[in-house]
């Protein structure tokens, strides 16, 4: 491991010393290991022929281990949001009634696009920050179902805020609802058992915690979850995972897929497969941590509690009487790109990334550029 983090060249030219002493701490692009830029500056290929047969196989045979093995996963060209839209209209038939957990802005987005292509979508709130009770969901939706899927957020990534997955799909299998997963900021960065647990249909995107480029819609379809995708009435054109799995049978995608992007994955799941895939986790695990204590030091107060903290994002409040933009323009003055709230949120917190290729130096140097940017917010405000 060991890479600095990384931050594109201002001038879109090409990355300069300075760039390679920046922080990007966004959840999302997160910093791209050089083997992985390497990979993606490779010529690209005749995507009908032997070379990307062997890539599709490379590429698709690493992802499973990342999924619990088992099932089928898919790359389109798009972004985590395409992968939500794949999701909805691959699954779901117009007029039915789908139930989806909103515990931050991304299961928000997940609920409207779902509304956007005619289904009836009732929402499930938690306060953000927190995270659905099993108990408490389970009991709703005995109350208000039936349902023809359920969504969950798996990583809130504008909250900081993890799901017990494994309890969620224990509660919808029992109640045979199927559940639809977003990944987007969890795969690779955090244990995922899909077929185990219960899930129908993952999605996700190569930006976060896969440490690649963005530009890679995943998706992970259950084998017994296949009935449904045959059977789903929505309009699919571009996102049709029929004609992806039809393919594949090929070795091959429905049409000219994001090569560069392909090498690029490939190079990164070797990445995580030399690391292993529980020392991953592990390391996000001890770098989630590091941040909370870090940022307790400081004076700053967590969004998400300690029982729902996300291994891969924390988001937090600056100390009492410090205002969160200014905060964020004063770690920028130093080199470092966080993140500020969205929704709610917005104006009011700061949210940063921990997933991917990251170690505990570069936390830990990351703090201290936060402690000076508080220390120069202190003194204006003396000045002041």
């Amino acid at each position: 491991m060991g890479d600095k983090f990384h931050k594109p060249a201002r001038t879109g030219a090409r990355t300069t010393a300075r760039d390679e002493d920046e922080i990007l701490l966004t959840p999302g692009p997160v910093p791209v290991p050089a083997e992985v830029r390497e990979a993606a500056a490779r010529q690209v290929i005749n995507h009908r022929g032997a070379a990307f047969h062997r890539l599709y196989e490379s590429v698709r045979s690493r992802l499973l281990p990342l999924f619990g093995g088992g099932g089928d996963p898919f790359l389109f060209p798009g972004s985590g949001t395409g992968a939500l839209e794949a999701a909805v209209v691959n699954f779901f038939s117009p007029g039915e009634r789908v139930a989806a957990v909103v515990m931050g802005e991304f299961g928000h987005r997940w609920a409207s696009i779902a509304e956007t292509f005619g289904l009836t979508v009732e929402r499930y709130q938690v306060e953000w920050g927190s995270v659905p009770a099993p108990a408490e969901l389970a009991a709703w939706l005995d109350r208000t179902g039936p349902f023809a899927g359920l969504l969950l957020t798996y990583n809130e990534t504008s909250t900081g805020a993890a799901a017990d997955l494994a309890a969620v799909g224990r509660l919808a299998r029992e109640r045979r609802i199927p559940l639809l997963v977003d990944a987007v900021s969890a795969l690779g960065g955090m244990p995922l058992e899909a077929e185990r647990w219960g899930v129908s249909l993952v999605a996700s995107a190569s930006q976060k915690c896969l440490m690649t480029p963005p530009g890679l819609a995943l998706l992970w379809v259950a084998p017994e979850a296949w009935e449904r995708v045959e059977a789903a009435a929505l309009p699919r054109a571009y996102w049709d995972l029929r004609e992806a799995r039809r393919a594949g049978e090929h070795r091959e995608t429905p049409y000219t897929p994001a090569l560069t992007l392909w090498y690029a994955l490939e190079a990164a799941l070797e990445r995580i497969e030399a690391e292993g895939l529980e020392a991953v986790y592990a390391r996000h695990r001890a770098l989630a941590t590091r941040w909370r204590e870090g940022l307790r030091r400081l004076g700053c107060r967590l969004l998400a509690g300690d029982e729902a903290a996300s291994p891969t994002v924390t988001a937090f409040y600056p100390p009492e009487g410090v205002d969160a933009a200014a905060l964020l323009q004063a770690l920028r003055e130093l080199g470092v790109e966080a993140a500020g709230g969205q929704g709610p949120l917005k104006g009011r917190i700061l949210r940063v990334a921990h997933m991917g290729a990251v170690e505990a130096e570069q936390v830990d140097r990351a703090l201290g550029l936060l402690q000076r940017a508080l220390e120069r917010l202190e003194q204006r405000e003396a000045r002041g």
